[in-house]
């Protein structure tokens, strides 16, 4: 496995009393930036959230403090506000503290919240960007976010708001008529709403779609159909969070794209 000292000059130095907000990716451990892997091998503790593959929670260096501090959807979670004040708790007793998140820190991660606390509290910070997986994790199913003769616009939405419920204020019309690919990030929970939305903006009810559960990882599922049909197959071939659902031409691609198998 690739080492970094944390002594390389070619990386900047991770301050004691300072917090980097760092990306991990969809899951694959080799979707980490090199500069991820220097602050995991430089942090006195990891606070990582529960989408962050174990794998490279492994990765920390020996006596680094790792503490899970992950919110699920119906579970028993630490709190936004418990995490935040965690991470000036450390920086404050002059911790290097690595905040670890799925994804990219600033892709639906709740990572700008945490950044403007850092810097309201005049706390040095980092910000390391991460392979989305809306990006990544749609390439490890076999889909590209663009194609040539598929695209030339792409929407990244939440696919439900603070409250667990479909996202407020939304311009559905607008949404459905100005993406051609449609990626909805957390879609599991309200599919069956933002389904019923789309096709009432004028989404075609046979246009590809499919839904990604636990991108680039081991247990990687895609399950590919029509935006008309996505909610009776889910019923019928049920999925796990976290996952995704993606509408657009770019989805049939995949019959001639899939070019990896988990495990």
């Amino acid at each position: 496995m690739l080492y970094i000292s944390p002594m390389d000059t070619t990386f900047p130095e991770f301050a004691p009393g300072s917090v980097w907000l760092v990306g991990a990716g969809p899951g694959d451990p080799g979707l980490l930036t090199l500069l991820a892997l220097h602050a995991l091998k430089s942090a006195d503790y990891v606070v990582h959230d529960a989408l962050v593959d174990p794998r490279i929670v492994a990765m920390a260096a020996p006596g680094a403090v790792v503490e899970s501090m992950g919110k699920r959807g119906g579970q028993a979670s630490p709190r936004q506000a418990e995490i935040t004040a965690r991470l000036l708790e450390l920086a404050r007793a002059g911790k290097r503290v690595l905040r670890l998140k799925g994804g990219d820190p600033f892709v639906f991660g709740r990572g700008a919240e945490e950044a403007l606390a850092l810097a309201d509290s005049g706390i040095p910070f980092r910000v390391v960007p991460g392979v989305t997986a809306g990006v990544g994790g749609l390439a490890y199913a076999g889909i590209p976010t663009t194609a040539r003769d598929c695209n030339s616009s792409i929407a990244f939405v939440t696919g439900h708001g603070q409250d667990g419920e479909v996202p407020a204020g939304f311009d559905w019309d607008g949404l459905a008529r100005g993406a051609q690919v449609l990626v909805f990030y957390m879609a599991l929970r309200q599919l069956d709403k933002v389904v019923a939305r789309l096709l009432a903006a004028g989404r075609k009810p046979d246009e590809p779609a499919a839904i990604v559960s636990k991108a680039a990882t081991p247990r990687q599922a895609v399950l590919e159909s029509t935006l008309s049909r996505i909610v009776d197959d889910l019923a019928a071939h049920p999925m796990e969070p976290p996952a995704m659902l993606v509408v657009g031409g770019v989805v049939a691609l995949r019959r001639h794209l899939s070019w990896w198998s988990p495990g």
